[in-house]
């Protein structure tokens, strides 16, 4: 069983505003970036549910196209656009429309689970994938094609993101316990390849700081009741590590 939570941060402190409970575990969820109340969540019997925190107590919808289970959904956010798109452990990335009413394109190319899928913030129809074969892909949605594969680490890479001020940097985590920072215009050697975890990356997040300051990234992993956030000064080339 999974649960979704829709918490608020106010003055006073967090704030539980809706939950739902889901019959298979949820693995990921992304907000839309049209309507500030409907989410969409990937869950563990293959299935994608949008849901609205406004008003409803049962998803909007239900779509199950995903033989597996879906691990990562992502809503684009370059204008124009309203798609999502998600990655399952079936090898298999999947585009949809707002309403999830049907896939409008499957991206197959990866031979490993699909852990991470993400929009690109600058490139209209362009995502990246991190997948356990090791590899981070960049894929042309319009023409259903990976554009770029990269052999990023000798382990499962678990997640990726892009730079938010760069359209040609993106970052990976992987099982070996290292970020890589790859320059998508040579990808021989990564950029930066940045140590201090001591488990796998779970989890990579671009920072939102001005262009101007260093660029940051937000690095977690959570295993044995240990959360350790890595804050990874790009530019300076230098990390700092809190145990929490």
């Amino acid at each position: 069983c999974g649960s979704l939570f829709v918490l608020d941060q106010t003055e006073t402190g967090i704030v539980l505003v809706r939950s739902w409970e889901w019959g298979d575990g949820l693995f990921d969820v992304a907000w839309s970036e049209a309507n500030e109340h409907v989410l969409v969540a990937g869950g563990g019997d293959g299935s994608l549910q949008l849901w609205d925190s406004a008003n409803q107590h049962t998803p909007l919808r239900v779509a199950k196209e995903h033989t597996q289970e879906v691990y990562s959904v992502d809503w684009s956010q370059t204008r124009g656009e309203n798609l999502i798109v998600s990655g399952s452990w079936d090898h298999t990335i999947k585009v949809w429309d707002q309403n999830l009413s049907r896939s409008l394109t499957m991206l197959k190319g990866h031979e490993g689970v699909v852990y991470s899928t993400i929009w690109s913030p600058h490139i209209p129809g362009c995502i990246a994938s991190a997948s356990g074969d090791g590899t981070l892909r960049v894929w042309d949605v319009k023409a259903a094609a990976c554009r770029l594969a990269v052999p990023a680490h000798k382990a499962e890479v678990l997640s990726c993101d892009w730079c938010k001020y760069d359209q040609n940097l993106v970052a990976t985590g992987s099982v070996d316990c290292s970020v890589c920072v790859w320059d998508l215009r040579n990808v021989r050697q990564p950029v930066s390849q940045l140590l201090g975890h001591t488990y796998a990356i779970r989890r990579v997040k671009g920072g939102r700081c001005h262009q101007s300051m260093e660029t940051t990234l937000n690095t977690a992993v959570c295993q044995r009741k240990e959360i350790s956030l890595l804050l990874i000064q790009q530019r300076a080339g230098r990390s700092q590590s809190a145990t929490l």
